[in-house]
């Protein structure tokens, strides 16, 4: 499973739209709306690195009022709620 953080700058007045449509994209599991430089994060998560590239460059691409995109790979999870998540599907 490949993880990783999509940082956006989208246009002013479609943020609320872009992130509803971002939440319903396969492989995108959160979408939040955050202060700073950005203005929506999404976390992805797929099966392959090639997925991963095809989620950003054809899907998100399409996607007019995003602005800019800056993609972060996750390497390790520290996070009690991702290894909750882990022991209950029996791994």
């Amino acid at each position: 499973m490949v993880t990783s953080i999509i940082l956006m700058n989208v246009e002013r007045k479609n943020i609320n739209q872009v992130a509803e449509q971002l939440a319903d994209v396969a492989g995108i599991t959160e979408v939040y709306s955050v202060s700073g430089k950005y203005d929506l994060v999404a976390i992805a998560r797929v099966k392959t690195n090639e997925d991963l590239a095809n989620l950003v460059t054809k899907t998100i691409l399409q996607i007019e009022p995003i602005t800019r995109t800056e993609t972060m790979l996750a390497f390790k999870a520290y996070s009690k709620h991702d290894l909750e998540a882990i022991f209950s599907i029996g791994m």
